[in-house]
């Protein structure tokens, strides 16, 4: 049998950028579902602070060129990679001069947050499913962590649910404790729109708050799973009432519970083909 085909899509992951313990999650999950017999690929962005290299970053010229649309401007993307030896896996970096060539991730020096966290979720958003599809790789499964991953469950639902690199993925959002307090811009969900898309697809987004980004993506995923213990109960409640296949957060210490939900929703495609 073929492996199964893993997708990490994330904004932090050790030892390259360790914000919150999704760097750990991001670390160690994909090396467990390796070892399972997973083939793994990992995307993120290459912030700032990322030391390229100290972390042999090298840039992927087959990769890189791509502009990437956000409110009629071109925005160039840049492919890096690194390679983790311990466990025999790349990572893909997406850079962008203007977005993410910053001392610091989501707020400046005098801590505030960034007035283009939007733009720069949409870009690396974007920008992650078309660097896929330029790898010529399909995968079955498409694992999202954190709020900067969360418009990819409904870029994949929608502009690519066609597309031969991901018609059949399945897509699994994390949702995490840590977020922002503040409110992004509020066009987000205008500035969104892709291919084939209109704002009623988007408008899920509207709030452009964290708790919307979450909801948004639990909207356009496959799966669920509750990564932290103090999530907040709107977001709490409106995974409950989606009955999606959820990995409750007492379980996610254990890789062969994200294991089973990998299997229970791959296996609902093969009872959908039957």
């Amino acid at each position: 049998m073929a492996k199964t085909k893993l997708l990490i899509v994330t904004h932090e992951m050790s030892p390259f950028l360790e914000l919150t313990k999704i760097s750990e999650i991001t670390r160690q999950l994909p090396q467990a579902m390796q070892d399972k017999g997973f083939e793994i690929r990992i995307l993120m962005p290459r912030f700032g602070n990322i030391n390229e290299r100290r972390n042999r970053l090298h840039e992927v010229i087959r990769l890189s060129g791509m502009n990437i649309i956000i409110n009629d401007n071109d925005n160039p993307l840049i492919i890096k990679v690194a390679s983790i030896p311990a466990a025999r896996m790349q990572v893909y970096f997406l850079d962008n001069e203007d977005y993410f060539q910053r001392k610091y991730v989501f707020r400046d020096k005098d801590n505030k947050f960034y007035a283009d966290n939007d733009e720069r979720t949409i870009f690396f958003c974007k920008g992650a499913l078309e660097t896929v599809k330029k790898l010529g790789w399909s995968p079955d499964i498409v694992h999202c962590h954190g709020w900067m991953t969360s418009l990819v469950p409904a870029y994949i639902k929608t502009t690519y649910k066609n597309d031969p690199t991901f018609k059949n993925s399945k897509v699994v959002y994390s949702v995490y404790e840590d977020c922002f307090t503040e409110t992004m811009n509020t066009d987000l969900y205008k500035k969104a729109v892709m291919n084939s898309m209109t704002v009623e697809d988007t408008k899920v987004f509207e709030k452009a708050d964290c708790n919307s980004l979450h909801i948004g993506a639990i909207t356009y995923s496959d799966a669920v799973v509750l990564a932290d213990e103090n999530l907040n109960s709107d977001v709490l409640k409106f995974v409950k009432d989606s009955n999606k296949p959820t990995l409750a957060f007492n379980l996610t210490d254990n890789f062969e519970n994200f294991y089973n939900l990998y299997e229970e929703i791959s296996t609902e495609e093969l009872v959908s083909i039957a």
